[in-house]
């Protein structure tokens, strides 16, 4: 098993390298896309079934469209074309043919379609043409819909899980009577992936709204929640638009209010990806592998029988399968690893590298002792613990160890948000420092972009929190209502 490279010496590379060796994903042949991996997958399960069950608990159900948009549905709302022509695939023939010259085969050039096919970048297009014949009246409103699908969005610079050609996610679209009640789903949505993000991954994060020139393409207002991860880089973890009534204008979805003449659906739409899975990796994971909150992991716990032949082992599987039984009712997902091809150091390093939470041993002198040799993965702290409280005390650990990632996650974000009021402090900061940067800012395009290629760091977002304070723009000396969040991204 190679060691990982530090991630001091380059993050890059550990994150890399860590997604391969701990059996996440790979890289496919299909270039841009990648193969995600039984681990890797069963813990984007983990997260899919818990935010389908927050997203089912908030009134919203699941419905499927189609992969397939035709060209003209793109063309109906300006912006939000203009938002993604650059990264869609595109579909114009139907057909394969044999090649007359004897190799292999050809696309039918008779075959070609009358539209052309958009392989789907996010849905709004189809599924608020879908929406027109679903709704006249305000009895059929609100429709809250999601949709677990793949999109393709066209990127060769990739890195696996961040960004990546094609990549799974959930796309909520909602329709709505009035702008209220758009933008109460716009903001409840947003609370429900913080309450994910902070709850299930351990992962702080900050509430707010992106600027005009960072807005999803199309909408009126984005709403972020936005991480830090531990190179001091930012990473937005998930997205929730109030999208006014531009689709339902776009695509002429009416409605019959209860009185008054007939008037344009208002418009959300919310998502994550399996972005969150390197979001996941990058806020916990250490020099020797993943790190996973136990909310999420796939294996809670493992038992790692050491032992000199047969009888030793039959002794000692003994005493661990009743340990397993026992977390099995606790709710616990346990797994004994009796093989004999690898030794218990190798599978020592390997569950370390997997990130499982509580690692139990159980040698020939544990036995005699009655004691279990019980290890925790966020920390490395080993104890020795009685045969009969080992079960209740790994439970109880699962609690102590979601709690100490989150604290630990919260007290590197604070050690690393710095105030900053003047341009060359701000510039230091963000290359000695890194993490998040609260500055003035005077409201401008302008301002926002000349910030971004000096420096590369972009506005996060305006906070939900932020207060309003007299200044002056970090960068023009204008004057200035509040702070906005700046940091470098991924």
């Amino acid at each position: 098993m190679a060691k990982l490279t530090a991630r001091s010496d380059d993050y890059s590379k550990w994150y890399n390298e860590l997604v391969v060796q701990a059996d996440l994903a790979q890289h496919s042949d299909v270039k841009g896309c990648m193969v995600i991996k039984p681990y890797g997958f069963a813990i984007w399960e983990k997260m899919r079934d818990v935010l389908d069950g927050m997203f089912k608990e908030t009134g919203h159900q699941n419905a499927y469209f189609p992969l397939f948009i035709p060209k003209s549905y793109m063309s109906k709302e300006a912006a939000h074309v203009e938002g993604f022509a650059k990264e869609c695939a595109v579909v114009t023939h139907y057909r394969l043919m044999n090649d007359p010259n004897g190799k292999g085969v050809v696309v039918d050039p008779d075959a070609r379609l009358e539209e052309e096919l958009i392989v789907r970048p996010t849905s709004e297009t189809i599924i608020w043409n879908t929406y027109k014949n679903w709704i006249q009246s305000y009895r059929d409103l609100p429709i809250l819909v999601n949709q677990w699908a793949n999109v393709v969005r066209w990127e060769m610079r990739t890195r696996l899980f961040l960004r990546t050609a094609e990549f799974l996610w959930q796309e909520g679209h909602t329709a709505h009577a009035t702008k209220e009640e758009a933008i109460a789903e716009t903001e409840q949505m947003l609370r429900v992936y913080a309450d994910f993000a902070e709850n299930w991954m351990a992962m702080p994060v900050v509430k707010g709204v992106k600027t005009e020139s960072e807005r999803f393409a199309g909408a009126e207002d984005t709403h972020c929640i936005e991480a830090l991860m531990q190179d001091g880089k930012a990473l937005q973890a998930g997205t929730s638009h109030f999208l006014g009534q531009n689709f339902a204008k776009a695509f002429d979805v009416k409605f019959q209010p209860k009185e008054g003449k007939m008037d344009y659906v208002w418009a959300t739409s919310w998502g994550v990806s399996t972005r969150l899975m390197g979001a996941l990796i990058m806020t916990h994971s250490d020099d020797k592998g993943l790190v996973l909150p136990p909310k999420l992991a796939p294996i809670h716990a493992v038992f790692v029988p050491i032992y000199k032949g047969e009888e030793q082992l039959a002794q000692i599987r003994e005493k661990g399968e009743a340990i397993c039984a026992d977390l099995r009712k606790a709710g616990l997902t346990v797994k004994l690893d009796d093989d004999d091809s690898k030794r218990s150091g190798w599978k020592f390093a390997e569950y370390e590298l997997k990130g499982v939470p509580v690692r139990i041993a159980m040698g020939p002198r544990d036995m005699e002792n009655g004691t279990v040799e019980i290890a925790r993965r966020d920390t490395g702290e080993k104890e020795l613990v009685p045969l009969d409280k080992a079960a209740a005390h790994v439970a109880a650990l699962m609690d102590e160890i979601q709690d100490n990632l989150v604290n630990k996650a919260r007290a590197y974000r604070a050690d690393h948000t710095t105030k900053v009021d003047d341009w060359d402090t701000f510039k230091d900061v963000l290359e000695n420092k890194g993490g998040f940067i609260e500055a003035h800012w005077d409201g401008t395009a302008e301002t926002e972009d000349k910030i971004k290629n000096e420096t590369k760091a972009t506005i996060r977002c305006i906070p939900y929190d932020s207060v309003e304070e007299e200044g002056k723009c970090v960068y023009t000396g204008n004057p200035s209502k509040r702070r906005v969040l700046f940091a470098k991204a991924y």
